[in-house]
Formats: C-alpha cells, structure tokens, sequence
C-alpha cells in the first residue's frame, strides 16, 4: 500500500484476498481452518514493510510508526502473553475488528477487547520508551 497514492481505495479486504490468491498459485494451502488463514495473512502484512497509521487507538495518538520497533514489541509481548500478541496481529495487521477478533480466536469479545486494551497500554510504553 505503501506504493499506491494518498487517495487510492484499496481495504485491508483486497490485501487479505490478493495475499490468499499469491498463495492459492503457490499449491494447495494447507490452512487448518479460517482462524488459522486469518492469523497467517495478519502475519505476512505485518512483515509486508508497509508503514501504518495507527490513527484508531486513542494511546497512539495518530502517529506513524517504526515498524522494527513495532516488530521488536510484538516479539516481546509474543513472550509474555502469545494471545495478546495474536490480538494485535489481527486487529492492526489483519484489519479485523473486536468482534472478528474474537470469533477467530474462539474468545468471548469482552476478553478481546480487555487483551486488546492491556496489549495497546504495554505496546504504547514500550515503544515510547524505543523513541527515547
């Protein structure tokens, strides 16, 4: 997306479509369930390069971010909590809502939304503290 201009209409949808139809020429993709192709588009756009906004998450405040710090944080919180890590994978990666998150998790969407709010507070200090 990075390439595309200021006013293009692309959604994270046509990402995920045209990521399954890269893969789909490659041979049979060997996906246990739509959980699990889900969780792997989120992870090849988190290792696309492509530069996010993240102008959603009030903790964020609307800035750009470096994407190796952001990376290094996932790997961290991946450590501590897998299924937080998971849950910011979808939700910035893979574009999926709090209740899209939940589904594909297998989680109630009152749990997302908590892993949700404690991933985005520890994110945001550990990338404020990769700024300093």
């Amino acid at each position: 997306m990075r390439r595309e201009r200021p006013d293009h209409t692309l959604q994270s949808t046509a990402l995920v479509h045209e990521a399954y139809l890269r893969l789909e020429k490659q041979g049979p993709a060997p996906f246990r369930d739509r959980a699990h192709f889900v969780a792997i588009c989120a992870q090849l756009m988190r290792r696309g390069g492509c530069e996010l906004t993240l102008d959603d998450t009030v903790v964020f405040e609307s800035r750009n971010l470096d994407l190796v710090a952001l990376d290094d944080a996932l790997a961290e919180l991946a450590k501590l909590n897998p299924q937080q890590s998971q849950i910011v994978e979808l939700r910035f990666f893979g574009g999926l809502s709090i209740e899209e998150s939940a589904q594909v998790l297998g989680l109630s969407a009152a749990t997302v939304q908590r892993k949700w709010s404690t991933a985005r507070i520890w994110l945001h200090h550990q990338l404020s503290r990769a700024e300093s």
